[in-house]
């Protein structure tokens, strides 16, 4: 089968598509054979090597498609099943996987394969994000950097719909209006050096929670714009690792909470995943969440799929096609 390997990190250039050879399921594995793969941030991560992961390897956490074989030990799906990912293991940019079982979840009948692979990943954050990093309540005011990207699109949508008033970040103005349509009241370009002093405008206090994924660039905004004891959601490093920092500028700073969740720690058992997954279909299904697929790759186009991540200039999901 085709697939996507990496036998050393570096930029988009090190993804090599291949002809590989996929094992049998495992017991407690199935084989997936893939109608849409996720493009995730995070798969530049482990291109890059900024999150390590052993060489040679595949590449991609996220993908939806059927069940094509079983291992011996697996009683809960079968054969010909409509499935989704989103926690690997690694090797979605592919045309089949071997997953294990409890890994996946299945696909209602009126969610299309695109949305479950455009949607499992960036939904799922956003959903333990809302609901359970930071639990948002009606009336807050809260600042979601990256709004018009794959996580953010979705997030905005659904905290409005939580009560919340959004106040989103952008990074060129021609995302603004795409912003403003998805849950967004205000919406800030960072690439402005008074972004910060924008937001103190329009929430003089500060707000109650950041949510950054941007990472470096935003760092230190991000936490001039918190109230005292507001909550520092660092979620990603789209711009680069945060550098090291003394942990007493939180104390001079308002007494300020940290935390770095992953959305592996977030859907750790079956159930997690199944109950997590189930509230991100319900809100699709309910129309509070439309997820916007603005980007089509073929598979052995990933190389692509990458430069436009790095351009900054792609909004809502992007996916690539076996």
């Amino acid at each position: 089968m085709k697939a996507i390997r990496i036998a050393k990190t570096g930029g988009p250039e090190v993804l090599e598509l291949q002809d590989i050879e996929l094992p049998p399921p495992g017991p407690v594995q199935v084989r997936v054979r893939h109608t849409v793969i996720g493009v995730n941030f995070i798969d530049t991560y482990h291109r890059s090597g900024l999150y390590p992961a052993p060489l040679p390897t595949g590449l991609g956490l996220e993908a939806a498609g059927v069940v094509e074989a079983l291992g011996e030990k697996v009683t809960n799906l079968k054969i010909g099943d409509r499935v989704a990912y989103c926690s690997g293991p690694m090797g979605a940019y592919a045309e089949a996987n071997n997953v294990a079982a409890d890994r996946l979840v299945k696909i209602p009948a009126n969610i299309s394969d695109e949305i479950a692979a455009a949607s499992m990943l960036k939904g799922m954050t956003a959903q333990y994000l809302l609901k359970r990093t930071f639990p948002v309540k009606p009336g807050q005011t809260i600042l979601f950097h990256a709004a018009a990207g794959g996580v953010g699109l979705i997030a905005c949508q659904w905290a409005k719909h939580l009560g919340a008033i959004v106040i989103g970040t952008v990074g060129s103005e021609e995302k603004v209006p795409l912003a403003k349509e998805n849950g967004c009241t205000h919406v800030l370009n960072t690439r402005d050096a008074n972004w910060v002093s924008r937001l103190r405008e329009i929430a003089p206090d500060g707000v109650p929670v950041v949510y950054d994924s941007i990472g470096k660039d935003t760092w230190n905004g991000s936490l001039d714009c918190l109230a005292v004891r507001g909550t520092m959601v660092s979620y990603g490093n789209a711009s680069g690792a945060v550098p090291a920092f003394e942990p007493g500028i939180l104390s001079m700073k308002g007494s300020l909470y940290l935390t770095r969740p992953t959305l592996m720690h977030y859907t750790r058992t079956a159930q997690e995943l199944q109950e997590t997954a189930d509230d991100l279909f319900a809100a699709i299904s309910s129309g509070i969440v439309k997820v916007q697929v603005n980007q089509r790759f073929s598979l052995a186009d990933a190389r692509a799929a990458h430069v436009a991540l790095h351009s900054r200039k792609t909004t809502g999901a992007t996916v690539l096609i076996p």
